[in-house]
């Protein structure tokens, strides 16, 4: 009896290493497509826009965005946020990893969509 038990327990051990394993696993493939998501979104403008921008700026880029202003102000605004009189803040993308290329290009693409 002794030794089905402790073949029983074997068994039991080796279910769980083998589950903890694949989770593991699990939790390292949707760690690594995140980061993945997160790099190409930035490298892309539009995609960007969409998962992090059109909250609070709108489909057309019309709230909150005064394209009057210089580009280099608004790229700043993109990387190192903004805090107007009342929230939402304004992120820092910089932070974030976006670089003042990325930032240009979301700031462009974002004239170009209040236009349309």
């Amino acid at each position: 009896m002794q030794y089905f038990k402790g073949r029983e327990q074997m068994e039991s051990l080796k279910n769980l290493i083998l589950a903890s394993s694949v989770m593991t696993l699990v939790i390292l493939v949707l760690v690594i497509s995140s980061v993945a998501r997160g790099k190409a979104s930035q490298a892309d403008p539009a995609a960007f826009y969409k998962s992090k921008c059109v909250t609070c700026h709108g489909k057309k880029a019309e709230k909150k965005f005064d394209t009057s202003l210089p580009d280099e102000q608004l790229v700043e605004a993109v990387m190192k946020g903004k805090k107007p009189a009342k929230p939402p803040n304004m992120p820092a993308y910089g932070e974030k990893g976006v670089t003042a290329e990325q930032a240009k290009a979301l700031v462009d693409y974002m004239k170009q969509l209040k236009t349309q």
